[in-house]
């Protein structure tokens, strides 16, 4: 964290698929431990705004995985990615534990190579369940980061949703012309 308190966080090692723990490296590097705890992985019918972002059919099936990210044991992040089910079922990614490598990383072995990331970031007030979660009193202001990764052929294979408290976040994004 800053001085200031905030953490700024960059996505660009998160979406490049390289193998390792990105949020454990980031973590310690601002001297804390990341650590995140797998709230759930199951097969659901996409929402609206998902099926949307991943190219489907509302209520078409999607596979889920549910996370709270942790910084020293503290939740920091919510994260809720969600893989077309003809691409996540039978894979690590419809399994109900960690990734090693990570989830973009094996979709690289599965032969779906990040080519672009498209995000949106909002702030809005966060609801009585994210508040909670985070320890926060109400009303306070969260960020939404929705993530989507294309690959090959412009397909969409990843759509995330990020939300952590807006006082203590910042985004950075740095883009080489």
């Amino acid at each position: 964290m800053s001085s200031d308190g905030q953490w700024t966080s960059v996505s660009l090692p998160y979406v490049t698929g390289e193998p390792g723990d990105v949020w454990a490296a980031e973590a310690k590097a601002h001297g804390g431990k990341g650590t995140q705890r797998l709230v759930a992985v199951d097969t659901r019918p996409a929402p609206e705004s998902v099926a949307r972002a991943l190219g489907l059919q509302p209520g078409e099936e999607v596979v889920l995985r549910s996370r709270v990210m942790l910084l020293d044991g503290r939740p920091v992040e919510l994260v809720d990615s969600y893989y077309l089910a003809s691409i996540a079922s039978g894979t690590r990614l419809a399994e109900m534990s960690k990734i090693p490598g990570g989830a973009v990383a094996h979709l690289v072995t599965l032969g779906y190579p990040s080519r672009r990331v498209v995000e949106d970031v909002t702030a809005r007030i966060a609801t009585p369940a994210e508040a909670e979660e985070f320890g926060l009193e109400l009303p306070a202001v969260v960020v939404e980061l929705a993530r989507v990764i294309f690959s090959d052929d412009d397909r969409p294979v990843e759509a995330s949703v990020m939300i952590s408290p807006a006082e203590t976040r910042r985004l950075r994004y740095e883009i080489t012309p």
